[in-house]
């Protein structure tokens, strides 16, 4: 298991601080011409996604909202359409829950798009109540992780025709909470809880990107662990009043979380995608804009990334773990 700086070395990777937790997608988006760049944004109705994906398109992008609900999606792009009226903005139904939804939204996109520069796998849902899906999945780990690991693996034809393509995937903090339990991932024989499973999701995210990037990186295929930081958005929905100011307030144990804008939030989703100082890199958790440190606590409001986060025997066990649930292999043989 390597640190943060073992990492950084392998990939030559020198970043100077030029961002941090305060900047915003504005910030991180001035001077860059994304024309000719094609995206794709899951859970774009709201939040960090709909920010992500009007930064995007501002650039010169042409940009792919995937999400459930067509209405609200609708309005996130007239918005968007307002402040940008020639941005290149379309719409595509995505169920990351529904496997059907799934495959439909991957073929209409390799259809109607010969190349994806990037995906940025956004949507993901958080401490909720116990939820299986129609394969007895636990709902977290479904929609965060399984669901968007067949999406991405669906994609990788057309990702690999890009020049330079890049996979975002949406951690959080939260992953801290816990690695997959192998034994018992949907919560069949233990009780259920919802942090364990949120942080088991959130830690798939980042052994996700680690694999991408291990698989498909010679083929020049980037991918990312982004954690966005603490943010007010939907993702919270499940969570009551009293859980929320308990988490502003912090414990005896742990510091109250800091909250972002949700600009701020996105901003380092968009460095992500577009920094010339990642080119070429990958497999590596970023946050406030630049690639994390080891976590020096554990819990929500401890930056950086737990010891189990760079285990690439686990990254790898859970590939395929996954192509056994989605009943697929994506490998670089395969493309």
């Amino acid at each position: 298991m390597a640190d943060r700086h073992s990492w950084a070395e392998q990939g030559g990777i020198h970043v100077e601080p030029t961002f941090t937790m305060h900047s915003t997608t504005d910030d991180v988006i001035r001077g860059i011409d994304l024309g000719g760049r094609c995206v794709l944004v899951t859970g774009a109705s709201s939040g960090l996604g709909v920010e992500t994906a009007r930064s995007l398109a501002l650039a010169g992008a042409k940009v792919v909202l995937a999400a459930r609900d067509e209405r609200k999606t609708r309005a996130a792009m007239n918005d968007i359409l307002r402040e940008a009226p020639n941005a290149d903005l379309s719409y595509i139904p995505l169920d990351l829950s529904d496997l059907e939804s799934i495959l439909s939204c991957a073929k209409r996109i390799r259809r109607s798009h010969s190349c994806l520069d990037l995906l940025i796998n956004n949507a993901g849902v958080m401490a909720c109540p116990l939820r299986r899906t129609v394969q007895g999945w636990e709902w977290q780990l479904a929609v965060n992780h399984i669901g968007h690991f067949l999406l991405t693996g669906e994609l990788i034809p057309i990702l690999l025709r890009a020049p330079a393509p890049r996979v975002i995937n949406l951690t959080s903090g939260g992953h801290q909470f816990g690695a997959l339990d192998f034994d018992d991932p949907h919560f069949r024989g233990r009780a259920y809880d919802k942090w364990l499973a949120y942080g088991q999701s959130k830690t798939a995210n980042i052994w996700h990107a680690v694999s991408l990037f291990e698989r498909f990186g010679r083929l020049g295929l980037s991918a990312f662990a982004v954690h966005p930081g603490s943010v007010y958005t939907e993702l919270s929905r499940y969570m009551s009043k009293e859980e929320m100011q308990g988490m502003e307030r912090g414990t005896n144990n742990t510091a109250g979380l800091t909250f972002k804008s949700i600009p701020q939030g996105a901003a380092t989703t968009v460095w992500a995608a577009t920094s010339a100082a990642l080119t070429g890199k990958g497999g590596l958790y970023l946050e406030d804009c630049s690639v994390g440190l080891p976590a020096a606590g554990i819990g929500l409001s401890a930056s950086g990334y737990a010891p189990w986060a760079y285990d690439r025997k686990s990254a790898e066990a859970l590939w395929q773990r996954s192509e056994q649930w989605t009943r697929r292999r994506f490998g670089p043989t395969d493309q």
